[in-house]
């Protein structure tokens, strides 16, 4: 009976997921979805949003510059001895380690180019392990946390080294394995294949490499938010990639490529990712952000986001820091 059920289900969601890419492709929007089917993907959200009960404030930093921002602009090709950082989408496996991503992430690349040093690769597994209690937002690992909380965390606490799943040169590799986001993977399983993990443990022990984990430590000088178009856009113009998060509805499960908009389905959660640019499509506005779903998932791991309406709530959880 519980086989039948399955497949019944899984039917159905392959019917539901092409019934909605079929209604949005037929919209002629500025994104084009994909006929996978739905799952339910929750486990692998897990921001706490600025309009949410609990959200971490971190104080906002504004611009006062008047000049003309340009059309377009990206990280990776503004800073090219940090863009393999920049551009390389990360996978968080079946784990809500969005949050922990996204801030690390960012601190990694801005502190490329503060320093020049495009040799250090930080470590989401110690900030998804780490941040936690009362001084990061009641941050719950894989359940779920807060990237402004993490940013603070990078001034008082730091975060050490740490490569992608498999890595065993640096202090702590992510824990998890790649696995496919809602895509037709050769090389990789499903994510539903895949139990959901738990938080690993915090300790204050290098799983790889020949330093201390207390030697490895890099620190933030400070954390903020941006609350406006330009200031965002003048902050990655000076400092470089950004955190941000936004409402995620089931038919961001689509996306394959092009500007997304919400155009149907429930809400699902909060999810956190890197903003690294702007640009215009045909006249459409849009951000650039790089997703932790693996470089196999949307526009080689990216995907781009109507700009100037704070669509999803992209423009109202920017955060960030310097270095």
């Amino acid at each position: 009976m519980s086989i039948i059920f399955y497949s019944l289900l899984g039917l159905l969601q392959l019917a539901n997921g092409y019934e909605m890419s079929n209604h949005i492709n037929s919209l002629n929007t500025t994104w084009t979805a994909t006929d996978k089917h739905l799952v339910d993907f929750r486990s692998r959200l897990g921001s706490i949003l600025s309009h949410q009960i609990g959200y971490f404030e971190l104080s906002s930093f504004r611009y006062l510059d008047t000049d003309e921002l340009p059309e377009e602009f990206d990280v990776a090709t503004a800073f090219p001895a940090c863009s393999e950082l920049v551009s390389h989408a990360r996978d968080q496996s079946n784990c809500g380690s969005c949050w922990a991503f996204g801030a690390t992430e960012a601190f990694n690349d801005r502190y490329c180019i503060s320093t020049g040093d495009n040799t250090k690769v930080f470590s989401p597994t110690d900030t998804l392990a780490c941040c936690s209690g009362i001084t990061c937002g009641f941050s719950k690992g894989c359940e779920g946390g807060q990237p402004s909380a993490a940013w603070r965390w990078f001034v008082t606490h730091g975060v050490v080294e740490g490569g992608d799943y498999g890595d065993e040169e640096t202090c702590k590799p992510y824990t998890f394995p790649s696995c496919s986001h809602h895509t037709d993977s050769v090389d990789l399983q499903s994510c539903e294949s895949l139990p959901t993990y738990d938080t690993p443990t915090c300790n204050s022990e290098c799983e790889y490499g020949d330093v201390k984990y207390d030697n490895d430590k890099f620190f933030a000088k400070d954390s903020y938010k941006l609350e406006t178009v330009s200031d965002i856009q003048r902050d990655l113009m000076k400092y470089g990639t950004v955190t941000t998060a936004f409402s995620v509805y089931e038919d961001f499960e689509t996306y394959s490529s092009g500007i997304y908009q919400h155009k149907t389905g429930k809400y699902l959660g909060g999810h956190a990712v890197k903003m690294i640019g702007w640009g215009v499509d045909n006249g459409v506005k849009y951000w650039t952000c790089v997703n932790s779903w693996n470089d196999e998932w949307g526009e080689n791991g990216m995907f781009r986001i109507l700009r100037g309406s704070d669509e999803s709530g992209i423009e109202s959880n920017v955060v960030a820091g310097t270095v």
